[in-house]
C-alpha cells in the first residue's frame, strides 16, 4: 500500500486519493468481521449488544483522538466539527440503530440487498446536490456491484418480510450514503469527533431499550473487540479516508464488507456460503478490482 501511495508518477492529489481509497477499503475489511464476532456472542437481547458495542467504540474513538491530537487538539476538533459533524454523527447513530430494528421485521438478506444501493444513492446525492461529476466507468461499476449483491442474497430472500423492515433497511442505506456525501463535501472538517458523537447517541438509545446489561467475562472480551476495533477503528478509517475520495468511490469500496463477511464466517465458523453467495461475491470483487485498476491506470496517465 505504501508503495502505491508514494508512487513517483502520482501528483499530490492523486496520492491523496489513493491513500483515501486504501483507508476506506480498510474500514470495509475491518467491518466485515462484524458478523463473525456477533455469532460468537450468546446474548439474546440485541439492544444489550448495541449498548456495549457503542460504548467501547466511543471509548476507543475518544482515546484515539486524545493520543493523536492531545487534549487541546481534541477539544478543538469537537468545536470545529459544527453542523456537518453533528449530521454525520446522527447518520451513523441512525444507521446502527435502524439495523437492529430492521432485523425484527425482515431478513438479513433483504437488508443487504437494499444496502447495496448505497453507492448509487451516494452518487445521485453528490450529483444532484453538489454537481459532483460521476465518471461513466463508476456508474458501470456501481451497477455491476448491485447486481452481484443481488445474486448473493437472491437464494435466501423469503416472503417473511414487512414494509416496516424494508423501510428501515432503506433508511440505513440513506443514512450511510448521506454520511459519505457530507464527509466528502466538508473534507476540511475532521469527522472523528462526529462518529464519536454517533456512538454516544447509539449507546444512549440502546441504554433506554436494553432489558439487561449483564454479560459474562468471555462475552465482555468479545464485545471489547466488537466495539473498539470492529466498530470504532472501522469508523475512524472510514471518515479519515472518505473525505479524500469521491463519494461514489467511497460507497463503492464499502461494498467489500458485504463480500468479505460470508468469507470470514466460512473460514472461522465453518459456515460455508451457498453457491449464489460465492458467485455474487466473485462478481462484486471483480467489479471492484477492475474499477480500482482502471482508476490507478487513469491516475498514472495524468
Amino acid at each position: 500500500m505504501s508503495a502505491s501511495v508514494t508512487h513517483p508518477n502520482l501528483n499530490p492529489e492523486a496520492r491523496s486519493r489513493v491513500y483515501g481509497a486504501a483507508l476506506v477499503l480498510g474500514s470495509a475489511i475491518v467491518w466485515s468481521f462484524g458478523g463473525t464476532l456477533a455469532r460468537l456472542l450468546d446474548i439474546e437481547d440485541g439492544w444489550t449488544v448495541v449498548f456495549w458495542r457503542a460504548l467501547f467504540a466511543a471509548v476507543f474513538l475518544l482515546g484515539f483522538m486524545l493520543v493523536r491530537d492531545g487534549p487541546r487538539g481534541t477539544v478543538k476538533l469537537f468545536s470545529g466539527m459544527g453542523l456537518p459533524g453533528l449530521a454525520v454523527g446522527v447518520c451513523f447513530a441512525t444507521a446502527s440503530t435502524s439495523f437492529i430494528l430492521a432485523l425484527a421485521h425482515t431478513t438479513v438478506a433483504n437488508i443487504l440487498l437494499i444496502q447495496a444501493s448505497v453507492p448509487l444513492i451516494a452518487a445521485l446525492m453528490s450529483w444532484v446536490l453538489f454537481r459532483e461529476r460521476i465518471a461513466l466507468h463508476t456508474w458501470v461499476a456501481i451497477a455491476v456491484v448491485i447486481c452481484g449483491v443481488g445474486v448473493m442474497v437472491s437464494g435466501s430472500v423469503t416472503g417473511t418480510v414487512s414494509p416496516i423492515g424494508d423501510a428501515l433497511a432503506l433508511l440505513i442505506a440513506f443514512a450511510f450514503a448521506s454520511a459519505t456525501v457530507i464527509t466528502r463535501r466538508f473534507s476540511h472538517v475532521r469527522m472523528t469527533p462526529a462518529v464519536f458523537t454517533g456512538t454516544v447517541l447509539a449507546c444512549g438509545m440502546a441504554a433506554m431499550q436494553a432489558a439487561d446489561y449483564s454479560v459474562s467475562l468471555s462475552e465482555l472480551g468479545i464485545l471489547v473487540v466488537f466495539g473498539a476495533f470492529n466498530f470504532g477503528l472501522g469508523l475512524a478509517l472510514f471518515v479519515t479516508g472518505a473525505r479524500l475520495v469521491p463519494s461514489a468511490l467511497a460507497a463503492l469500496l464499502g461494498t467489500a464488507e458485504t463480500v468479505l463477511a460470508p468469507l470470514w464466517v466460512a473460514l472461522f465458523l465453518a459456515e460455508v456460503p451457498g453457491e449464489r453467495t460465492i458467485v455474487g461475491g466473485i462478481i462484486v470483487l471483480a467489479a471492484l478490482l477492475c474499477y480500482l485498476g482502471l482508476e490507478m491506470w487513469r491516475q498514472l496517465r495524468r
